[in-house]
């Protein structure tokens, strides 16, 4: 292949990876966003192939074939809920790989801007790397996901940047003995990115990935100059923009700044609240009182949540709303723009139940149907309607826009118990007079209400 027809291929590419960000922007042509997206990354490695003189060939597809089997086998297997430990373990492997390729082309760097680049796709992959690892840790369970924080802990991780800066300029200085200045720089970058995430807890966690997912895509855009790849720096730059627009606007839909999601541990500010389970009476109800209650409403608003997700019962709350429309009960979903662990969780959990898309709300749609809502069906979500980030000053979720339930004449909470929602943060709302608790498993409970309200 010439050199034109490689610019054709790679150009392209390019050309659908800008379609493929612009069809994952809404519900109705994500898949097909994706698809294409997929298709570009195809014809990148293809072009690739066929224009490059490539030394051991055998070796490179026979790593991108267990590559390709290991990354179909896991993301087939795994589970909804999972999703965001997957998006932060991909973009950790993304930001590694930078990484690596940055440090092979250190020592044959041509020129101090190439060096330069180089260097800070080390630094900021190492640190994407190690800091995806941690966020990996905490949402699996595997460390405590509340903020880890120990006296000093700001000016040891202030010390260390500073200590990793002066590395990279040793080895900017050091062009032909770089392998020990580094080995510095990779050993601190490493450490720089788990105290920069280990401070983080709560809900913030999944903005943390999504920063870090910039990250990656800075390192793949730095790459793709130490290369000489004009592709790498095209989608290097798609991914990091992106990435920082979606962190901002997760932010802004908890009400938060980015700086106070990083750093508000070290001043008490994060959204990791208590995990006590309080004893205060409450008004609960059996799954026959909710299906009557559903069943002569004129109006419903579904509200759903991680626990919808953790229960795996998408399935069965959409039949449950083909009953009560077949009933002449009008339903919609109200989807907050950070229900579940990352944005879209919702959507797509909705949409493997083959939900119409015409009946899932953003946020503000459907707080403007509330008020003239008989019953706001809210199934495993706590944080996305606790009016304490409306009404309490200094509550770790003050600020935060939520979906106002309150307002509909009547609420169903459906919960597995009292604990309060991945912020750590008690809800008011749970004992309002207005509200009904429905205990249990959200499949579980769900199939019972849906027996008695076909039994009506």
């Amino acid at each position: 292949m010439n050199g034109n027809a490689a610019d054709l291929g790679y150009l392209l590419a390019a050309v659908c990876f800008i379609i493929a960000l612009k069809g994952l922007s809404g519900p109705r042509t994500a898949r097909a966003g994706n698809l294409i997206g997929a298709f570009g990354a195809l014809l990148a490695v293809i072009t690739v192939f066929a224009a490059e003189d490539l030394d051991h060939i055998g070796l490179i597809l026979a790593t991108i074939a267990v590559g390709a089997v290991v990354g179909a086998f896991v993301s087939r297997r795994v589970a909804m809920t999972a999703m965001p430990q997957l998006v932060a373990a991909f973009n950790g492997v993304g930001g590694g790989a930078a990484a690596l390729v940055a440090l092979i082309e250190l020592s044959g760097a041509d020129s101090r801007s190439t060096l330069i680049a180089a260097l800070f796709t080390v630094v900021v992959g190492s640190v994407s790397f190690s800091g995806s690892a941690v966020t990996f840790l905490k949402l699996q369970e595997l460390i405590t996901g509340r903020p880890i924080t120990f006296p000093g802990g700001p000016y040891l991780f202030g010390a260390l940047v500073a200590a990793d800066l002066g590395a990279c300029g040793w080895a900017y200085h050091q062009q032909d003995s770089v392998a020990l200045p580094a080995a510095v720089v990779v050993l601190l970058s490493l450490v720089v990115g788990v105290l920069f995430v280990l401070p983080v807890g709560g809900a913030d966690v999944p903005i943390v990935i999504s920063l870090l997912n910039a990250f990656t895509g800075l390192t793949v855009a730095a790459s793709g100059y130490v290369l000489t790849n004009t592709l790498l720096l095209v989608a290097g730059t798609l991914v990091g923009a992106s990435g920082t627009i979606l962190t901002r606007m997760m932010a802004q839909a908890m009400g938060r700044s980015v700086a106070s999601i990083l750093f508000g541990a070290f001043r008490g500010g994060t959204t990791a609240g208590s995990t006590e389970v309080s004893d205060r009476p409450v008004r609960s109800a059996g799954a026959e009182d909710v299906a009557i209650l559903l069943a002569y409403a004129r109006k419903v608003v579904i509200v759903p949540g991680y626990g919808l997700a953790v229960a795996q019962a998408q399935h069965t709350i959409n039949e449950l709303v083909e009953v009560l429309q077949a009933r002449g009960v009008d339903v919609i979903y109200g989807i907050h723009p950070v229900a579940g662990r990352m944005p879209g969780h919702m959507n797509v959990l909705l949409a493997e139940a083959s939900v119409p898309y015409d009946q899932l709300k953003e946020m503000d749609e459907a707080n403007s149907e509330l008020p003239s809502t008989d019953v706001a069906l809210v199934v495993g979500a706590n944080d996305v309607v606790n009016p304490a980030a409306l009404t309490t000053p200094g509550s770790p979720i003050y600020g935060m826009p939520i979906l106002t339930v309150g307002e509909a004449r009547a609420v169903v909470f459906l919960k597995r118990s009292m604990r309060p929602g991945f912020a750590g943060i008690e809800n008011e709302l749970l004992y309002d007079s207005k509200t009904t608790l429905l205990f249990g498993d959200a499949k579980d409970s769900l199939t019972k209400v849906l027996q008695a309200l076909k039994g009506l």
